[in-house]
């Protein structure tokens, strides 16, 4: 059965792709993923690929190009006839819009689950998702993912003792709270709140960080404007070393700046998302970027070997 896996990648992160290849001991599959000069999508499969078990490997952030990578793959791969199609997304690009909160609005990841169920897919593999009712927008098997095998190992590294694990704001209180158990640490949390549009959030830190060790945990860091502030209440509060550790990193080019600036010490991103590492060097020296290729790889095997997935983060 073994010899039935077949493992493809688009371009949005090919090193994460070979890194999951060589801990798997499999080549990546045969195929051409590039663009006409018009700028369309166009993709061949090389290789035979008639009832295998198939696993493309695509996160789809921006740009809008790695979307379409994953559609046109998935197509392409329905056509040739495989025993089963397993679409690993890294990083669930459109997560954030997984609701309709004001009017005229789109639920955007409700969107993306429709088009990558439509175009083939069997089963959806991610990790880490900003909120796990977007489970509910797909009606074929689904499993959910988590770093926090690598971050556990590299807080316990780094901070030996005097911890406190810290939740950024409410949504965040489960994902924290699931942290401070692994670690047996205790919990706290910051209650932010907006007193006007064009203010300030105002940073109200919920439990004792007075001489402690303090690790953020989120899933998403863009601007960086959230996790700063709450650095610096939480240095007002007494805290000493200030990390976080932050699962997807988008990064825009003001995140940088506002980093190097901050309170915190050190930022562990994994590479769910590809990262320039002599970019990220240049710009700061804070980030460590951590790999997930063995959680990933550790989850294709056991799927195809139709094993459990929750013992993986036991």
């Amino acid at each position: 059965m073994q010899s039935m896996l077949k493992i493809f990648s688009g371009n949005a992160n090919r090193p994460l792709a070979e890194e999951i290849a060589r801990y798997l001991k499999r080549p990546l599959g045969q195929a051409e993923v590039r663009d006409f000069a018009d700028g369309e999508t166009w993709v061949k499969i090389n290789e035979n690929i008639r009832g295998h078990d198939v696993f493309i490997i695509q996160s789809t952030n921006s740009p809008a190009r790695n979307i379409m990578e994953l559609l046109i793959m998935l197509d392409a791969i329905r056509r040739a006839s495989p025993r089963r199609i397993t679409a690993l997304v890294p990083y669930f690009g459109y997560a954030r819009q997984d609701r309709k909160d004001q009017p005229r609005v789109p639920i955007t990841a409700k969107l993306m689950a429709n088009l990558i169920t439509t175009a083939g897919t069997d089963r959806l593999l991610t990790m880490d998702l900003h909120s796990a009712q977007i489970q509910g927008f797909f009606d074929i098997p689904f499993d959910h993912l988590f770093a926090s095998p690598v971050f556990v190992d590299f807080v316990k590294t780094t901070f030996p003792r005097d911890v406190v694990v810290v939740a950024p704001d409410i949504g965040s209180v489960k994902m924290a709270r699931a942290y401070a158990t692994r670690l047996e640490v205790p919990l706290a949390l910051i209650d932010k709140r907006r007193t006007r549009h064009d203010e300030i959030d105002v940073m109200n830190v919920i439990g004792d960080v007075d001489g402690k060790n303090v690790v953020i945990f989120d899933d998403i860091i863009s601007t960086g404007g959230t996790l700063v502030k709450a650095a610096h209440a939480l240095r007002e509060r007494g805290a000493q070393e200030i990390m976080a550790c932050i699962t997807h990193a988008v990064l825009a080019d003001s995140v940088f700046d506002k980093l190097n600036n901050s309170d915190i010490s050190a930022l562990a991103v994994t590479n769910t998302i590809h990262q320039d590492s002599a970019r990220i060097a240049a710009r700061s020296n804070k980030i460590h970027i951590l790999s997930v290729a063995r959680i990933l790889g550790e989850a294709i095997h056991r799927i195809h070997q139709e094993e459990s997935l929750s013992s993986l983060f036991i």
